[in-house]
């Protein structure tokens, strides 16, 4: 479905200038932008992939990956056409490198219909980067806050200061995946983005609106492994973020153009753990390795394995009502408290 987009500057000789996310495409009449889906219609930028479906699924928060914001609680992840980068190791490359706009057309009263129907407490946007479709993104949290639903987004982070202006009060969360540490050299050869500086630039500007933000970091073998990398992200978490920023490093899978690439060692993502500990961060965890002891919470005040996760599901929760420690009393800065009993539940696709 084509809608009017909110996000753009017009420009001389019918141009215009999107400022969704941090490329800022200048886009002629009758072109796009690199998202391919944001488009230049008689000198109006227009969004085509408002209301179309791509991806449609109930999972566990902790699938996206959340670790501090409503734990145990259900959510449903929607995602449309395309993307913002160029990963050559994407899995979820069916839909993000589509240059043709496919999916099922639903409105945003339909997906909240479906949260609640479903049984869910929230609505995720993910699969594919959720910024260049923010003006369908935005309608439907607006839906979701008035029927008492979650909203948050899965997102690579390069989007502007202008983005997060329009989602506060909205978007309720966010996790922000770098991948490599955000090394320069991977970012230009494996993603096709300059920088990961306008990363940072959103960071801060999440944090000032009050969007609770969390951090993944994706570790790929002979690629994207810098523990030098490492290290000057972590310290610029620690100090512009602050300490209690939950961080998580990811195993990589081989999929897409890297197929010939190995999976990330345990060894690797444990040597990136200690590099973020060292530099100050109390709570960093070790994804896409089940039954990892880097999975739970971990007290910094008594060392106890407060919430304990196997496979993406709580399994112990030694929390107060309050989010303190049940031993020491140490505040845990997790949003929520536990959503359900601790229980196992079967996750199957909508669509």
């Amino acid at each position: 479905m084509i809608h009017d987009a909110i996000l753009y500057n017009r420009l001389d000789g019918g141009k215009v200038e999107c400022i969704a996310c941090a490329r800022r495409c200048r886009i002629p009449q009758g072109s796009h932008g690199f998202c391919f889906v944001r488009r230049n219609e008689g000198g109006m930028l227009k969004l085509a992939t408002y209301g179309t479906v791509n991806a449609l699924q109930v999972d566990p928060i902790e699938k996206k990956p959340f670790n501090h914001f409503m734990p145990g609680s259900y959510v449903l992840g929607l995602g449309t056409s395309s993307c913002n980068w160029g990963c050559q190791f994407c899995q979820n490359h069916n839909i993000s490198k589509e240059r043709e706009i496919t999916g099922m057309e639903m409105g945003p009263e339909e997906i909240v219909e479906t949260a609640i129907r479903e049984r869910t407490e929230g609505i995720a946007f993910t699969y594919n980067e959720p910024t260049i479709f923010i003006e369908y993104a935005l309608d439907v949290a607006k839906l979701a806050h008035r029927k008492g639903l979650y909203t948050a987004f899965v997102t690579n982070g390069y989007m502007t200061p202008e983005a997060v202006a329009e989602m506060k009060g909205l978007v309720d969360a966010t996790v922000v995946d770098f991948k490599g540490s955000g090394e320069q050299k991977f970012s230009n050869r494996y993603e096709t983005v300059q920088s990961s500086e306008p990363i940072k630039e959103a960071l801060l500007a999440l944090k000032a609106a009050r969007i609770h933000v969390e951090l993944t970091d994706l570790i790929v073998p002979r690629a994207g492994e810098s523990l030098e990398a490492c290290d000057s992200l972590t310290r610029w978490v620690s100090e512009a973020m602050g300490p209690d920023t939950p961080l998580q490093f990811t195993a990589f899978h081989p999929d897409y153009k890297m197929l010939d690439y190995p999976r990330t060692r345990y060894a690797e993502l444990k040597a990136h753990y200690d590099v973020a500990r060292r530099n100050g961060l109390r709570y960093v965890y070790i994804g896409n390795v089940p039954g990892n002891r880097y999975e739970n919470t971990y007290c910094p005040g008594c060392g106890v394995a407060v919430i304990e996760r196997s496979n993406l599901y709580l399994t112990r929760w030694l929390l107060d009502r309050e989010n303190r420690c049940k031993g020491c009393r140490h505040k845990i800065p997790v949003v929520g408290p536990a959503a359900r009993e601790i229980s196992y539940r079967g996750i199957e696709s909508l669509y």
